[in-house]
């Protein structure tokens, strides 16, 4: 996995976290979303603020943190994984939290059918092998992309779950991105238009090259992150000797 910055991963993060939930139709402003995620706190406003969305956002924190953990003891992608990141993504949202759906769902505004509630579990054990095999047998950074893309339209056409899945399959392709030493990709509210047609007219080449562009874009940022890292100056104390305690500061006074 790519070395990112503390300061990046935070940065990724919240950004993640708002505009991921806004294509879903949540609400809240990036400005909100920081102070949800890093403060754990609401600004000042005069709206109305619906608790489901604070939840949508502040539940991409441990999401996240899974996915680094799992990254971090190099664990391949895993139905277990699959169903952790949805879970943690629904917590306090959903009763079937990390379950695949057991009735049949229907996508709003898809001329096309998900795949039933009894096919569900072969098609994601067949989805996260196919992945995975893919994966593993590419090198080139451009096929890479290309076979996330591709993963990430058939898992948004499975549907697994009752609900959740747009932000759990968004999470799962970073997942797989940074599993590549890629770059990951936060998907603009702004851009949601052209990423749903590309969704729906599973066009997995145009897909993969508007998230290689995204991908790149934050390669980008990533070193602004750690140029500025770079500059910060690391203080080393010496360790603590048995019965040692530290100097005082001299008051000016005594001087």
């Amino acid at each position: 996995m790519l070395k990112l910055p503390n300061e990046y991963l935070k940065d990724v993060l919240v950004r993640l976290a708002h505009h991921s939930t806004a294509i879903e139709g949540n609400t809240l402003s990036l400005a909100e979303t920081v102070s949800i995620i890093l403060h754990n706190t609401l600004p000042p406003t005069s709206r109305s603020i619906d608790l489901r969305e604070i939840y949508e956002v502040k539940n991409h924190e441990q999401a996240f943190r899974f996915v680094l953990e799992e990254l971090e003891q190099k664990h391949p992608l895993s139905i277990e994984t699959v169903r952790g990141v949805h879970a943690d993504l629904t917590d306090h949202l959903q009763h079937d939290r990390g379950q695949f759906k057991t009735s049949d769902n229907a996508i709003l505004g898809a001329e096309f059918h998900t795949a039933s509630a009894a096919e569900t579990p072969l098609l994601m054990r067949q989805w996260v092998d196919n992945l995975n095999y893919r994966l593993t047998n590419t090198e080139k950074a451009t096929d890479r992309y290309l076979t996330i893309s591709e993963a990430h339209i058939a898992f948004e056409r499975i549907h697994p779950f009752s609900d959740g899945n747009g932000r759990t399959g968004r999470m799962l392709m970073n997942y797989s991105l940074l599993q590549s030493d890629l770059p990951p990709v936060v998907i603009s509210s702004q851009d949601r238009t052209t990423y749903i047609a590309l969704l729906a007219q599973e066009d997995g080449a145009e897909l993969s090259r508007f998230i290689q562009k995204e991908s790149q874009t934050e390669l980008d940022r990533i070193r602004r992150f750690q140029n500025q890292q770079a500059q910060q100056i690391t203080v080393d104390l010496p360790p603590k000797k048995k019965g040692q305690s530290l100097p005082k500061k001299q008051d000016s006074r005594e001087r």
